[in-house]
């Protein structure tokens, strides 16, 4: 797995977006080579926050639809506890638990110093490429 200006710090204004791509660790190179090459050039770098999951499976069992249908009523919601989460997702508090937990790893989840967790994402874009 690989990423790229995951931090949730960004310019007031505009939207927050996260890709989400299917690749090995020469994307992040590319982003790199391009982020520099930019820099070279005197433009200043493109804000990006991309996640790359080393292949489809990978990033079908880290993304299930009902870790989907989270991030979705989470981003609704606004911050809440996991447990009212759960309750409002009629889901077993154990499983949205390890849900949030898998989710905050990837940076796609935020957890909050008052036990609150929030997806502060406006948008998660994905990309598959069918070949490289």
């Amino acid at each position: 797995m690989t990423s790229s200006a995951m931090s949730s710090s960004r310019g007031a204004g505009l939207a927050k977006r996260l890709e989400l791509r299917v690749g090995g660790a020469g994307d992040a190179l590319d982003r790199f080579e391009a982020a520099w090459n930019r820099r070279l050039e005197g433009a200043r770098p493109l804000p990006l926050a991309v996640l790359t999951l080393p292949d489809l499976p990978t990033f079908l069992q880290n993304l299930s639809p009902a870790r989907w249908a989270l991030l979705a009523r989470l981003r609704t919601l606004g911050p809440v506890s996991v447990y009212e989460l759960a309750r409002r997702l009629g889901r077993n508090y154990k499983n949205v638990h390890t849900d949030v937990k898998r989710l905050a790893e990837l940076g796609l989840v935020e957890r909050r110093s008052d036990s609150r967790v929030a997806v502060t994402w406006d948008t998660v874009r994905a990309e598959l490429r069918l070949s490289d």
